[in-house]
């Protein structure tokens, strides 16, 4: 039960071989011997990546976002600007300057590239936090029921009624003080923390909930119980393993609806805040300079809009690997 994806692999493993000169567990058609191939036995995590490595959005998806990743915490320390803000200020993009510079001096590569780390930051969080607070509760919910169930189902109720942009903007708000207590460290993990809490765990809990909820009445299961054990090394050894492709589609979706939320939050002024500076702050500080210095606005926007194209082709490319009704090619 280690491999959660263990069935669809013995379904392929025990498809009829031919037999012949070359002996059982070869095809004809090989560069073997006779011209036959030797079948080898694949798992399913080996399949999952040979699905995702065809799926053509999702691997320029998985190239974009590691350099994403690179851009924002390798370049500060490949590209650093010394300005003069007496002779610096509102530059083009140039060769001394590639996304140009500020109404006060600032270097704009370098302001996204931190940007772009913050945001980062942010959405990473979320999804960890978010995933496993999300997953935790729906699994117990599922597998106990009753009272945990109750008490889950109904908080994820409300919160699902709730939008949750206000929220965040109302929680935000009110822990601004808390969240710049250091002038050093910003207010991004007070922000993230509020995103996971409040916006992102409780669609995950509900998704793991009525997937335990089916698998709870699994043979594996049964016998699991039978031999004695406790309810939690069953949810945990036992039924999460089998939830892995969902837990992960999910999580890379997280990513990028937390980049967007962030972004919505520090446009409006109660997200992020300096000495932090993520893409959506620096879209809120330049968007009265869209006409006139267009590129303070643009580019920002452009790193947002990259990372969350980066993450959903990701998220696609993962749930077509994982989905065991795809059409098996080239097996």
């Amino acid at each position: 039960m280690s491999d959660p994806l263990s069935p669809l692999a013995a379904a392929e493993a025990a498809a009829p071989v031919p037999t012949g000169p070359a002996g059982a567990g070869q095809v004809p058609g090989g560069p073997g011997s006779g011209g036959f191939e030797t079948v080898r036995a694949r798992s399913g995590w080996a399949m999952v990546g040979r699905r995702f490595l065809r799926h053509r959005a999702a691997v320029a998806g998985s190239v974009l976002f590691v350099a994403l990743l690179l851009f924002a915490f390798a370049g500060p320390l490949l590209w650093t600007a010394t300005l003069d803000p007496s002779s610096d200020a509102k530059l083009p993009p140039g060769p001394a300057h590639p996304l140009g510079t500020d109404r006060i001096g600032h270097d704009m590569l370098a302001s996204v590239i931190s940007g772009t780390r913050f945001s980062l930051q942010i959405a990473l969080v979320v999804a960890l936090v978010a995933g496993v607070l999300g997953v935790v509760l729906g699994a117990l919910a599922g597998y106990l029921r009753g009272w945990v169930d109750s008490a889950v189902s109904r908080l994820v109720d409300l919160l699902l009624c709730i939008p949750p942009l206000v929220v965040t903007a109302v929680l935000a708000r009110n822990t601004f003080t808390l969240g710049q207590a250091s002038r050093d460290g910003g207010n991004w993990l007070t922000v993230a923390m509020i995103l996971a809490l409040f916006t992102a765990w409780f669609a995950i809990a509900r998704t793991i909930r009525g997937m335990v909820l089916s698998l709870r009445e699994k043979e594996f299961v049964e016998a699991a119980r039978a031999l004695g054990a406790s309810p939690w090394r069953i949810v945990f050894r036992h039924i999460l393993p089998n939830t892995v492709d969902v837990i992960i589609v999910n999580a890379t979706v997280t990513v990028a609806q937390a980049v967007l939320l962030e972004s919505a939050l520090s446009f409006i002024g109660l997200g992020v805040r300096r000495p932090s500076a993520s893409l959506g702050l620096l879209i809120n500080e330049n968007r009265n300079e869209i006409t006139t210095l267009p590129w303070l606005f643009w580019f920002p926007f452009l790193f947002i809009v990259l990372i969350s194209l980066s993450v959903n082709f990701i998220g696609d490319g993962l749930r077509d690997a994982f989905d065991p009704k795809q059409k098996r090619v080239g097996a």
